[in-house]
């Protein structure tokens, strides 16, 4: 069998990366991983672990034990004799103790009594939030020891390889037929690097969609045919046109969206083809399974067989026996073929019937002379029928408490594409959070939503139950837009925008003093008052207060395409000696007149209009700072609450619960 290389690479680099000669570059690089690795994971001493309270199987083989090794090292000088350039197998790794053990027997097939844990995703869900990945110490070469899932459970961490067995043993428990695998996978895979993968809480459920097939059943020939109904080919052609049209645009804009800059692009990897990981097979068949497909422990995720990030697969074993891949994988797992029983592509190490094994038979006739061979192949063949010991691991348990804590520690975060997903137990957070997912902008964010004021928000209302009709208040650090319903003088929008703050103001005469933003524009939208002229009813009122410049723009008369509009100036020409203000229309209003006017306005009615306006400015700009003021106190509640949250206990949940805890024991 021949794995994917580095074919893609322009430099040689298959002599550089062979096992027996890494080079300098590929040790930085290992050592380059491991610094990434974070301090509590790198720094725990799995030599310092207590082993003395373990169970005797744990350090000590039994007769049927040492010579299912015996048969596994046979096993393993002929694999080596035909199949020299292929690395060794993972048979026998030592256990915690020190002790040799196969790795089938490491496979400890329980169902764990939660009704979660009797389903795959359940299973592997649990396993990839209950421990902590520990990346292997070589990437390219498979660990040298494999520790008990109750081990595993007990210090919550572990390589692929005890994902894998720990998950391997839950699923086989809860009646899959699930296989440990021994293989290579891409780097994203191996490292558990999810940042370039779109968070699975943001993946669109796919719809299903009834085959032709269904449709044709589900069709009757006692059913009344309506007569074809007639269309114009030229409101086909049309529709045609701009279905086409709505589809270019959308394969535009997804292009647009799913273009991969330089960023986003996974980096090269010199070691591609050549990391080792370890994932879970599950074959089809069992449980309603109607295909078979890959799990990946780290992620609890599954993958089709057909996924190009696993390159290849060396063996597989479950708690019964162990098969070697005899397939080519230079172009990755996609063209296996998962028939165990087949002994071309898979090649088995226990026999389970009388049939000799493919590899013994391949050895004999290449090597064995005639004389020996009869006698050769009779000893042999009652080695490999030799049944499995039972698994030396102690019963996998699990308490409540330990299964409801789930992460480490009990708080897990997931970064993946432009979301980060955090994790808690329940009852860990005094408000009561469990999940909680923040999408980012881009790939490097550094703003996000916060209980700070003036920044970006929405608040929606009761408009109902407000005096003022308010329905939306929209906000961020330069502008406010409330919505508003039901209101008597038709408004609907009140627009403010704000400048850059001036240091030392305060504002008083608020329930919280704050140094208030500077109002630049306010601007209020009205719905048509029918009751009123539409030269007399004004539908936008622009107060430009940093110009002092008041626009009004009326409704649309009927059969008209533009609107009246006047445009007040409030810098006035005053009379030094009188202290008079002289108002004239070339100074003091623009006005333009769309249309016959019903009646003319005099200065003087210009005037009060313009001191009325005026007035409508201070007022609203009160109304703002009131506004302002009410999303300090309705952030302060909102931050009360949370910092006073209080959770409700289940009565049958004891363990919380102390006054059903005091009733329990006093019955």
């Amino acid at each position: 069998m021949e794995f994917q290389d580095l074919k893609e690479e322009e430099e040689p680099r298959e002599d550089e990366l062979k096992a027996s000669a890494i080079s300098d570059d590929f040790q930085k690089k290992v050592s380059l991983e491991q610094a990434c690795i974070p301090s509590d994971i790198a720094d725990f001493d799995w030599s310092s672990i207590d082993t003395s309270q373990l169970p005797s199987s744990y350090k000590i083989n039994s007769p049927k034990e040492k010579k299912l090794l015996h048969i596994a090292d046979s096993f393993l000088q002929r694999y080596a004799h035909l199949h020299p350039d292929r690395k060794p197998l993972f048979l026998h790794p030592v256990n915690e103790c020190g002790l040799q053990k196969f790795v089938s027997t490491t496979v400890r097939p329980t169902l764990l009594p939660y009704p979660e844990l009797y389903y795959w995703d359940g299973c592997a869900s649990f396993v990839s939030d209950y421990l902590t990945m520990v990346p292997l110490k070589s990437p390219v070469t498979p660990p040298t020891s494999l520790y008990s899932p109750t081990t595993i459970l007990k210090y919550q961490r572990g390589n692929c390889f005890d994902f894998s067995v720990l998950l391997c043993s839950m699923l086989i428990g809860a009646g899959y037929d699930a296989y440990c695998v021994h293989g290579y996978a891409s780097r994203e895979i191996c490292t558990l690097d999810e940042t370039l993968e779109l968070c699975p809480l943001l993946k669109k459920p796919q719809e299903r969609q009834v085959p032709k097939e269904e449709e044709k059943k589900s069709s009757s020939k006692y059913r009344i045919k309506f007569p074809p109904v007639r269309q114009s080919q030229f409101d086909l052609q049309q529709e045609a046109k701009k279905k086409a049209e709505a589809e270019a645009a959308q394969k535009k804009k997804e292009r647009e969206e799913g273009k991969v800059t330089e960023v986003e692009k996974p980096r090269r990897d010199r070691l591609h083809g050549l990391r080792v990981h370890a994932w879970v097979l599950v074959l089809s068949g069992k449980r309603e399974v109607p295909e078979t497909f890959f799990i990946n422990p780290f992620t609890g995720s599954s993958h089709s067989t057909k996924d190009e990030s696993f390159l290849g697969i060396e063996s597989i074993w479950n708690h019964r026996n162990y098969w070697v891949n005899t397939q080519d994988c230079r172009s990755g797992c996609k063209d296996l073929i998962f028939d165990l029983s087949n002994t071309i592509c898979w090649e088995i190490m226990l026999l389970e019937s009388k049939k000799p094994l493919q590899l013994l038979a391949d050895y004999k006739e290449n090597e064995l002379p005639d004389s020996n061979m009869d006698d050769m192949q009779e000893k042999e063949e009652k080695d490999m029928s030799f049944d499995i010991p039972p698994s030396w691991v102690a019963p996998i348990q699990l308490s409540p408490r330990e299964f409801e804590t789930r992460c480490s520690q009990g708080r897990k975060v997931i970064l993946y594409k432009k979301a980060k997903l955090e994790k808690w137990a329940p009852y860990l957070n005094r408000d009561g959070l469990v999940k909680r997912l923040t999408v980012y902008a881009d790939l490097e964010p550094h703003t996000y939503t916060s209980l700070e004021p003036e920044t970006d928000r929405t608040m929606e209302f009761y408009s109902e139950a407000r005096a003022d009709g308010l329905q939306k208040r929209l906000e961020n650090a330069r502008e406010m837009t409330e919505y508003f319903l039901g209101r008597d003088d038709f408004l609907h929008i009140r627009h403010m925008e704000f400048g850059q703050r001036e240091k030392n103001v305060h504002l008083a005469g608020t329930s919280t003093d704050i140094n208030s933003r500077p109002i630049t524009e306010i601007k209020e939208c009205f719905h048509r008052n029918v009751k009123k002229p539409a030269d007399e009813d004004v539908a936008e009122r622009t107060f430009l207060i940093t110009e002092e410049r008041i626009q009004l723009t009326y409704h649309l008369k009927d059969y008209y395409i533009t609107a009246s509009t006047k445009e007040f100036f409030k810098a006035t020409k005053r009379n030094r000696r009188r202290n008079e203000i002289s108002v004239t229309p070339e100074i003091s209003c623009i006005t333009y007149q769309a249309g016959p006017a019903e009646k003319e306005l005099s200065l003087f009615h210009l005037y009060d209009l313009l001191q009325e306006l005026k007035e409508e400015e201070k007022r609203l700009k009160r109304q703002v700072r009131q506004s302002e003021a009410e999303v300090l106190d309705i952030l302060k509640i909102c931050e009360d609450e949370e910092t006073t949250v209080k959770l409700s206990v289940s009565t049958y949940n004891t363990g919380r619960n102390e006054k059903r805890r005091q009733q329990y024991e006093v019955m």
